[in-house]
């Protein structure tokens, strides 16, 4: 999805909340409570394993209509705002009080919902080395958050009370920017109350309007990301990163994209690392003067959504002389573009499950 906490929740509000200036406006608020438990994701953990967390989930909620051509595209989905606050029930874990943007989509006629919000949390009792050296999921206070639900939903049961009860997963990481950071994953059952704020006035979707039809040629993408990370070695200290890409897309119509191209790391806190290995553990055969760079090849996908688009992407290392985490890398993360060719981005780069950091991006697509 760390401290890209505060910057992708801007960043997200802003992709959400500027499209909300169409003509027809509803509201609508829910509370959920859930119940759950900490998945063993990392056996490091299993120590921080012991009760069940429970917590609340507040949101508000703006329908849309059709207002824009993107709405009708995916089901119009609504856009909102989430409050969640988990006591994890653990005091080594402490609690976790989270502020999120959200989409909500629909499906079997408006009775499943899906939810996928993207937040910040402030965790109460983050890992300290000498006052709670085990807490080594959260190495800070403010953590990256995620949350996905899957809920069956029915609105306006009675003057605008409904319910909704489904499963949550909610994951708070910090994704390197400060070790430790085993992160957690908790999987909830949760059962609230909806409330439509106009009482339950019903509003029809706008007609349906002819769709047009996207075609391009193929376009090339320059980006430059950067961001600060650390190594899973405690207090080795926090290092910039640069990233150099340039891809080539091509549009396969109205919702998505293809991508081919690569990337040009240059990871300070790689070479610190080295350094480290080549003097900790010589039997390692790590030289000091190994080079931390590396060049990698990857296929992706690009999903618009309006001015916004989610960007997935699978890559090879083809130049890496230091081993870490393996040659097999990924990318996941949003785009807003401004205008036809400005676009940022907010990515999270990984290996499988283990996140190495989160890149702020901005790049031009021609």
């Amino acid at each position: 999805m760390n401290l890209r906490l505060l910057p992708i929740f801007i960043f997200v509000c802003t992709i959400g909340f500027s499209q909300s200036n169409g003509k027809i406006k509803k509201y609508t608020i829910d509370i959920n409570q859930f119940y759950g438990s900490v998945l063993l994701h990392n056996t490091d953990i299993s120590h921080l394993i012991s009760n069940h967390p429970g917590g609340l989930i507040v949101s508000y909620n703006r329908k849309t209509y059709g207002d824009e051509a993107w709405q009708e595209t995916f089901n119009y989905p609504d856009i909102g705002g989430s409050f969640i606050y988990q006591n994890m029930n653990n005091s080594t874990l402490g609690d976790n009080y989270g502020i999120y943007a959200h989409y909500n989509f629909y499906f079997f006629k408006r009775l499943m919902q899906f939810r996928i919000g993207q937040g910040i949390a402030y965790n109460t009792n983050p890992y300290d080395k000498y006052d709670n050296f085990r807490n080594n999921a959260y190495g800070s206070r403010l953590l990256s958050s995620t949350y996905l639900m899957l809920n069956y939903h029915k609105e306006n049961i009675f003057k605008g009370l409904g319910f909704k009860a489904g499963v949550t997963l909610i994951h708070y990481s910090n994704a390197n920017f400060r070790a430790p950071n085993t992160s957690t994953n908790t999987f909830a059952l949760n059962a609230g109350l909806t409330y439509d704020l106009d009482g339950g006035e019903e509003i029809a979707f706008l007609p349906t309007r002819e769709k047009e039809k996207i075609i391009e040629p193929i376009k090339y993408n320059l980006v430059f990301r950067a961001g600060l990370n650390e190594s899973d070695v405690i207090d080795m200290g926090q290092y910039p990163f640069y990233i150099v890409s340039a891809y080539a897309d091509k549009r396969l119509g109205r919702k998505s994209a293809i991508q081919l191209g690569g990337d040009i790391y240059f990871s300070r806190f790689l070479k610190e690392l080295i350094r480290f290995q080549s003097i900790a553990f010589p039997e390692n055969g790590v030289s000091a003067d190994d080079d931390y760079k590396r060049v990698g090849v990857f296929l992706g996908h690009e999903l618009f959504i309006n001015r916004m688009s989610v960007i997935t992407q699978l890559g090879y290392y083809v130049y890496y002389p230091f081993d870490f985490e393996g040659r097999m890398y990924n990318r996941v993360g949003l785009k807003r573009y401004f205008g036809n060719k400005v676009f940022g981005a907010v990515t999270l780069k990984s290996h499988g499950a283990k996140a190495e950091a989160v890149e702020f991006g901005i790049g031009v697509r021609l």
